[in-house]
């Protein structure tokens, strides 16, 4: 199936809307054509095809810059993808529980129904499930967490190719926590599949959670497509520059992805010895899933005690979810389990 065959029919016949700086390209010495404001700091308009940071992550993950799309944060990107080839009322996506909670609630907005096959006890994609239902028509796009979110482990990369090769919608790997993985990307599946879409964030392991910088790499046609229904400017100058900036520390987050990687088999050793914590799950991510005796009562009481974690007892019975902290923080973590009565 061709890329266009995908696209909703009105989204191929909409004519993008141009902004001022696409209409322009250089140094001007006056900018009279945005009825910006001519004084303060940040009266000019941002690039809005974030052009500098697209070149500096297209070197840094070695694909071209036509593969680059940015977005403000990636639950912005998930929006844009259903909205995309998903005709409300009428279309569907697939997720697999338990897994991150946006792609749903956006399809949800969209009016997009969703089809939720659960991972299997080990929490990975059960695929004989998956097979007979890949053939529906009106199933139109695969959202794949890996290292899934809650339960931090990879999806086996033979699985994802299984589905590559069988499913002619799109697929979108979710890997906002890869650099915590000792898997490499999905990246070098760009090459053969132009279906599909890998998520990335700056938000995580490159600790820039509050810019909302997410990124989609895909093939250029569908980049093309999520370009033209983005809102204009949706990565602010403020956010752009400071993202650069980040990127210039790439030694140092490698250092600290190193020490997270090490508290995280500190905190698996740990919480493994505390009374109330009855399983410690594998994590290729920056956070732990723990089974405990009873997970509403203990966040309770670590929230009263100034301890956030996530308690996911819905989606996983007696589980929180543990972000690896600094050294610090997760030994006064621990001590503070091993006192809970």
């Amino acid at each position: 199936m061709k890329i266009e065959d995908l696209i909703r029919p009105n989204i191929k016949l909409m004519k993008a809307y141009t902004n001022a700086r696409e209409e322009f390209n250089g140094k001007a010495d006056l900018y009279l054509d945005a009825n910006e404001s001519p004084f303060g700091q940040f009266n000019r308009y941002p690039d809005p095809n974030q052009n500098i940071l697209k070149k500096r992550l297209a070197k840094y993950k070695q694909v071209s810059e036509n593969q680059v799309f940015i977005g403000n944060g990636s639950d912005e990107i998930i929006d844009l993808i259903i909205r995309l080839v998903a005709e409300p009322g009428l279309d569907k996506i697939m997720l697999f529980p338990p897994t991150y909670g946006m792609y749903e609630v956006t399809a949800s907005l969209n009016n997009v129904s969703s089809i939720k096959i659960p991972l299997n006890c080990d929490f990975e994609i059960d695929y004989q499930k998956v097979e007979p239902l890949l053939q529906n028509p009106a199933l139109k796009v695969i959202f794949i967490c890996s290292p899934n979110n809650p339960s931090g482990n990879n999806i086996p990369k033979e699985t994802i190719l299984k589905l590559l090769n069988n499913f002619r919608g799109l697929i979108v790997i979710d890997e906002a926590y890869i650099d915590f993985s000792s898997e490499n990307s999905c990246l070098e599946f760009l090459r053969n599949f132009d279906r599909l879409i890998i998520l990335q964030t700056l938000s995580k392991a490159w600790g820039m959670a509050s810019l909302r910088i997410g990124v989609a790499y895909s093939n250029p046609k569908l980049i093309n497509y999520l370009n033209k229904i983005k809102p204009p400017y949706n990565i602010s100058n403020v956010n752009q520059n400071l993202a650069l900036e980040g990127l210039n520390r790439a030694d140092q987050i490698e250092q600290n992805i190193a020490t997270i990687i090490q508290e995280r088999k500190y905190l698996t050793l740990a919480l493994s010895a505390v009374k109330i914590v009855k399983k410690v799950y594998p994590s290729a991510s920056n956070f732990l899933l723990i089974e405990v005796d009873n997970a509403d009562l203990r966040y309770q009481q670590l929230l009263e005690l100034g301890i956030i974690l996530r308690n996911r007892n819905t989606q996983i019975s007696n589980c929180l979810r543990v972000s690896i902290g600094t050294p610090k923080e997760n030994q006064t973590l621990i001590h503070t389990l091993k006192e809970l009565q």
